[in-house]
């Protein structure tokens, strides 16, 4: 376990802005902390992600330090990829996709490196691509999984599009459909109510459900309203 005051440090010194004091922390948690790659991408990058992600929300940064940070998290990233432990190669290939902003395309990237990581065939588009041209890559590449990483809740309706269009072609009938990160990782159930598969709050979970490891995650029946039934029913009670 990583100590939290790593974490802290590695927090404000991304919101500084220096990349030479930012590597300099994270070859501490490495060496002095004996983290591992894997740990420090789940223990320390995507905590520390999220976290910018929640203090910009809030206005409590600037978006001059957000794009800092997330930029100089994701050069983190870039030089760390390589030293990720490499499981066998699976018979498995995933699509992954992310919202436009520079901290979705980081949670996509993150997900991306955990399953080349865990042997899978990995294609990343990022977040500069439309809905059609994701449609034409699945069915040129034939995933076994499709993870869409970070929407704003004005793009939810545009990620139903999509799961509704693929249900409906039904050309790839044993693809799954994961959702992670932004509005669905806020709203509890949409992800169910807009029809994705399953739903990972992490990209290690990502990994975990995508093979199977996590049973509880049951394809959904798609439940219209649900969320908005199960808020109503609270404040009733309340």
């Amino acid at each position: 376990m990583i100590e939290q005051t790593y974490l802290q440090r590695y927090l404000e010194t991304l919101l500084t802005g220096d990349r030479t004091r930012c590597r300099a922390v994270i070859e501490d948690i490495l060496h002095k902390n004996h983290a591992s790659i894997v740990g420090l991408y789940s223990e320390v990058i995507w905590p520390v992600m999220l976290e910018i992600e929640k203090l910009y929300k809030h206005d409590r940064i600037t978006s001059a330090q957000e794009h800092l940070a997330t930029r100089i998290n994701r050069t983190i990233v870039d030089q760390l990829q390589n030293k990720l432990p490499r499981q066998d190669k699976k018979d498995k290939k995933v699509v992954v996709c992310s919202s436009q902003s520079e901290s979705c395309e980081l949670g996509g990237q993150i997900i991306a490196d955990m399953f080349e990581s865990n042997g899978w065939d990995v294609r990343f588009l990022g977040g500069q691509i439309c809905n059609d041209d994701i449609l034409a890559y699945v069915n040129e590449f034939g995933p076994d999984m499709l993870v869409i990483y970070g929407t704003e809740p004005s793009k939810a309706p545009d990620i139903r599009s999509i799961i509704d269009r693929i249900r409906s072609v039904n050309a790839w009938p044993d693809m799954k459909i994961m959702l992670s990160g932004g509005v669905f990782a806020r709203a509890e159930g949409l992800w169910e109510e807009i029809g994705a598969d399953m739903f990972a709050e992490t990209a290690p979970q990502a990994v975990e459900l995508a093979n199977g490891e996590n049973q509880s995650a049951i394809k959904p029946v798609r439940t219209i309203n649900k969320r908005k039934r199960k808020q109503k029913q609270i404040a009733m009670d309340s």
